[in-house]
């Protein structure tokens, strides 16, 4: 029977997904855990995993192609051959028929029909020609017709390059049919009118649209901005202990924990015994959680990761320093998933490593605080004696959601972490 494949729903707040390729083409067999396309979703970019062994029947989201979760994205025979109706008549019509108009280019999953697939026809024989989804919307984006070219791809499959090639000789022939501007006298006007140009005083501007992980970002930040009452709270913490703990951890771990797994292990332990600061405000209710769930974040290309460290009230600190760094190698590869991006219940983030003393960060909405970490560095302290010393120390800032947390609760729960980071033996208990 015919199987439809939908746009699956990979985390929590996904809406829809952006198809970036499909590793398939019309025709080819798929088995189990064969990937058959790779989705960027609002926090990550995720290869989706066939389910079952089949045939792929039809493509109905092209490269490129936002499309709502549950909405159809591709047909599957299975193994057995039976091919059936699939859920949905103009799906079914579109599997039954295995074509599709390139003129209308939509189809009742979602917006995209057959035109976005790697089997098109062309506009001006009526010819099939088949395509790779990448060739069929530069094609659209150049004004070439599939149907013209020969293709250089496996079977005579028309491929970018072979696009691309026709859209440069295309523009040059234009180019050089476009008769020459009439000479206008010295002093003469014309009516003819000046084209808009993109320098301005600034230099040239380019435009670039961000992707779906970077708009998700932006909307987040401007929705807690703009809903989020918070206030700050700051304070200085003696580092000298965890440093001598660090120095001797070295001797029996490598690599050691590093300062902020030590900083997160101790917000850990705080949160146990603050749970309204590890919760949130949501629909005009207060959310507390039983689970610890940590987000720490993460510099990607261009973007911003929280990934989660889960349950780090119970994590040992070597244990959450390797959980860390594994979570840190997947989001600079790439490889982090919506599932590792998603859940957390409080979120630290750290710039000590650009030497920047202190900071305020923006609060992760639902969550109702974040703690800014700054550079660990040396800084005069008076000791017991009153006698001004050099010591190791950090600032951190606590920024609190006040619909749920008060002045002195953020105080409360920040004193706890300064005190668990001075005694640092406690975060090995």
């Amino acid at each position: 029977m015919a199987v439809e494949i939908v746009m699956p729903h990979l985390s929590d707040s996904m809406e829809e997904g952006t198809i970036v390729q499909w590793f398939v083409a019309e025709g080819d067999a798929v088995s189990e855990g064969q990937p058959l396309v790779e989705v960027e979703t609002d926090k990550a970019s995720v290869t989706y995993e066939s389910e079952l062994e089949g045939t792929l029947l039809t493509i109905n989201a092209a490269v490129g192609d936002s499309v709502a979760v549950g909405a159809v994205i591709a047909i599957v025979r299975d193994a057995a051959g039976n091919r059936s109706e699939p859920a949905g008549a103009a799906i079914g019509a579109a599997a039954a028929t295995g074509a599709t108009s390139a003129a209308a280019g939509t189809g009742a999953a979602g917006g995209t029909g057959m035109a976005g697939a790697t089997s098109t026809t062309g506009a001006a024989s009526g010819r099939r020609v088949k395509a790779s989804p990448l060739a069929r919307r530069i094609a659209g984006e150049l004004g070439v017709d599939l149907a013209t070219l020969a293709g250089s791809g496996p079977h005579g499959r028309v491929i970018r390059a072979d696009v691309e090639r026709s859209g440069v000789a295309t523009a040059l022939a234009a180019r050089a049919s476009t008769p020459a501007p009439p000479e206008v006298p010295t002093g003469a006007t014309t009516s003819t009118p000046v084209p808009p140009t993109t320098t301005t005083t600034k230099g040239d501007t380019t435009r670039t649209r961000p992707t779906r992980l970077q708009e998700t970002v932006a909307r987040r930040m401007a929705e807690a901005r703009a809903t989020v009452p918070d206030f700050e709270l700051r304070c200085e913490v003696d580092m000298s202990l965890a440093v001598a703990l660090r120095t001797q951890l070295q001797e029996i771990t490598d690599p050691p924990p590093s300062y902020n797994d030590f900083i997160v292990r101790a917000v850990a332990l705080a949160l146990r015994e603050f749970p309204r600061v590890n919760g949130a405000y949501r629909d005009s209710a207060f959310e507390e959680y039983s689970r610890v769930n940590v987000g720490i974040a993460v510099a990607a290309d261009d973007a911003l990761l929280v990934p989660t460290i889960f349950d780090a009230d119970q994590r040992s600190l070597t244990q959450i320093a390797a959980t860390s760094r594994e979570l840190a190698a997947k989001v600079r590869d790439g490889s982090v998933s919506p599932a590792d991006l998603s859940g957390s219940t409080f979120s630290v983030s750290n710039l000590g490593m650009y030497g920047l003393d202190s900071f305020t960060a923006v609060i992760n909405p639902p969550q109702a605080a974040i703690l800014a970490v700054g550079s660990l560095k040396l800084r005069a302290v008076v000791d017991d004696e009153g006698s001004v010393v050099a010591h190791p120390t950090i600032h951190l800032t606590l920024a609190c959601d006040h619909r749920i947390l008060y002045g002195a609760d953020g105080a409360r729960f920040l004193a706890r972490v300064r005190d668990l980071l001075q005694k640092p033996v406690s975060l090995l208990v």
